[in-house]
């Protein structure tokens, strides 16, 4: 048996039966890293260590999962994954009940209960994990070692690189239990299920406001703060984060990366490439609660919900008007703020809404996009095509509050409830007469035009009901 060693550190009272053992144990005391890398800077106190680390440069994964196809470099590693079949958690959190697969995952955990974090020296972040620190860095060098195979990409942290390979691979390992929803990271699996179940655990300080994401928390506290530190090089525009500049600098370069895989189509957006995609699938995958609509997104169905809710959110700051969108609002805060910022490309005319200048710009083109699919006709504006369809159908779902009479548009309501109320508010700027309706108002003016040679401005025109009608002062 060889002679025993001893430690005669203050701090380790360790007897060693191995010479090599004590040899290794001392060097580990005073710093010494004897075992150097072939392929980088990095250095170690023990040859073991060496061997593992060398296997990140040779891609040596000599341990296998029994259950899956994944290999590891190092065994502890495998023994780490193996948690992920067997559900054991053996490293619980003396704070909180919250437990880990691994103990470094704990270390990192018990940080948001001590609030130790590690300090980047250039700026004020901070991080609970050395290893995000360290990625962190590398946005102020700009370092970027992490490098693709297949195309000239790279990256500051292993993590996006491993994510950016998916998008070659089309690999999705990470399913939802709830869903057929699938996603190439961990992360991005944990944010959707919190769609299933309502969480919305990262809370705005300065208003009630929460949110699923902690990306959503920190864009909505700029809004707070006021603060837009991603500013475009091109214009002098500024965002408050970088995928909204990164949208816009595209406005700029013409670059459209996202492309149909139906169609030539390409896009600046990917929300705009998935809207158009639902063109071609027709998917409508989001349901109404209260009535048989279903519509493609999200967005929509909620917006749709407040018609059965009667929820408005959307309150206008010039008056006590609220509505149930906020483009509604947008377009309403326009009437008091006079702002009309669409233009005519082939006249002077400008107006306050996006829909009112597209059917304006048709009546220069001639365009008539909306076709009747029973006769043929075919009309400039959409609401009108709905509205000549009820004479076909002979639908009149608009009926009067006053009398038993009953229209296939709401606007032809509108004017025939004015006659029972006597209101006229379309008043001419040239002599006091009032009219129920905008047209017969635009008439009147016509006259003026002729007896005085008084310009008459374009009339914004509303989808009518297409029978005869008989227009009164």
């Amino acid at each position: 048996m060889n002679s025993e060693e001893k430690c005669t550190s203050s701090d380790f009272k360790e007897i060693f039966l191995e010479k090599n053992h004590f040899q290794t144990h001392s060097e580990v005391q005073i710093g010494e890293k004897p075992f150097k890398c072939d392929f980088c800077e990095s250095a170690f106190s023990r040859k073991s260590s060496l061997k593992i680390h060398t296997r990140v440069h040779t891609g040596g994964k000599y341990f296998k999962c029994d259950i899956c196809d994944s290999t590891f470099s190092k065994r502890s590693n495998l023994n780490a994954h193996m948690r992920i079949h067997t559900g054991e958690k053996p490293f619980k959190c003396d704070l909180c009940e919250a437990s880990f697969t691994q103990k470094d995952k704990l270390k990192i955990h018990t940080r948001k209960h001590t609030g130790e974090k590690f300090k980047c020296e250039v700026c004020e972040s901070a991080f609970i994990d050395k290893s995000h620190l360290k990625a962190h860095y590398r946005i102020h060098t700009g370092e970027k070692p992490f490098k693709c195979d297949m195309c000239e990409a790279a990256f500051t942290s292993k993590t996006n690189l491993k994510s950016h390979i998916m998008t070659h691979t089309g690999e999705k390992p990470f399913k939802c239990d709830i869903c057929e929803s699938s996603f190439p990271i961990k992360a991005q699996l944990l944010t959707h299920a919190r769609i299933h179940t309502g969480e919305k655990p990262f809370k705005c300080e300065f208003c009630d406001s929460a949110f699923s994401q902690k990306s959503g928390l920190t864009a909505h506290i700029k809004l707070h703060t006021g603060e837009k530190p991603y500013k475009c090089e091109f214009c002098e525009v500024a965002f408050i984060n970088k995928t909204s500049l990164r949208e816009h600098t595209r406005t700029h370069t013409g670059e459209k990366p996202y492309k149909c895989e139906f169609c030539d189509m390409s896009y600046s957006r990917k929300t705009s490439l998935k809207v158009h995609i639902v063109t071609h699938t027709g998917e409508k995958p989001f349901k109404c609660d209260f009535c048989e609509a279903a519509f493609s997104f999200k967005a929509n169905l909620v917006s749709h919900t407040r018609v059965h809710t009667g929820e408005k959110p959307f309150k206008c700051e010039f008056c006590e008007a609220a509505f149930s969108q906020r483009s509604s609002l947008k377009k309403h805060v326009r009437t008091h703020t006079g702002e009309k910022p669409f233009e005519c490309e082939f006249c002077d005319y400008t107006c306050s809404i996006k829909s009112t200048m597209t059917s304006h710009v048709r009546t220069h083109t001639g365009e008539k996009p909306f076709k009747c699919d029973i006769c043929e006709a075919a009309f400039s504006h959409k609401q009108t095509l709905v509205s000549h369809h009820r004479i076909h159908t002979g639908e009149k779902p608009f009926k009067c509050e006053f009398c038993e009479s009953a229209f296939a548009c709401k606007t032809s309501l509108r004017v025939h409830i004015r006659r029972h109320t006597g209101e006229k508010p379309y008043s001419c700027s040239i002599c006091e007469v009032s009219f129920t309706h905008r047209y017969s108002l635009y008439m009147h003016k016509r006259k003026h035009n002729k007896d005085e040679h008084i310009q008459v401005e374009p009339l914004e025109v509303e989808p009518l009901e297409f029978k005869p009608f008989k227009w009164n002062v």
